[in-house]
């Protein structure tokens, strides 16, 4: 997705570099207005899925989440009853119990890996999402500042042609 975000930024500085400049107005571009305009309307369609996957990555987490504390929550439950409808003699109330604290440990430890998992995994989809955002917002920067870098230049040469002719023109007296 970044890689169609960057692409598409591509294309706008192409179509903007390339464009002609009317003849009396050289610091000026003419473009076409359809063409950018649509490009901009894509990469503004890009942005939101990137933020919606990234959205949709933390909502699948926290369900995933839930789900395992309630997996512990019934484990623990079916454990205790288990444990509650065993002969009350003292080895197989131990056995229960011990058996109940090993589903316990394993769900707990079950549960704290996937939470680990989906938070990393939500980490790097949002870290991704905001490098590819940064991306595209340096090379608008970077663009803005070649074209301020190139009207200046155009400008002062326009000065420098006029102040030359202005020159030629005097009368010498």
């Amino acid at each position: 997705m970044a890689n169609d975000i960057n692409r598409l930024i591509d294309m706008l500085f192409e179509r903007i570099e390339d464009a002609k400049s009317p003849a009396l107005k050289p610091n000026m571009s003419l473009v076409d207005r359809d063409e950018i305009l649509d490009l901009l309307e894509e990469l503004r369609a890009q942005l939101p899925v990137e933020i919606k996957r990234a959205q949709e990555l933390l909502a699948a987490r926290e369900k995933f989440v839930e789900e395992a504390k309630r997996d512990v929550d019934r484990m623990m439950r079916q454990a205790e009853l288990d444990a509650k409808t065993k002969v009350s003699e003292s080895e197989v109330i131990y056995a229960a119990k011990e058996k109940a604290r090993q589903i316990v440990g394993r769900a707990e430890e079950r549960s704290r890996q996937l939470y680990q998992v989906a938070n990393e995994y939500a980490e790097d989809a949002l870290a991704r999402t905001e490098e590819a955002v940064q991306a595209a917002l340096d090379e608008v920067k970077q663009s803005r500042v070649r074209f301020r870098s190139a009207s200046a230049a155009a400008m002062q040469e326009q000065r420098d042609k006029l102040a030359g002719k202005g020159d030629l023109e005097a009368p010498t007296g």
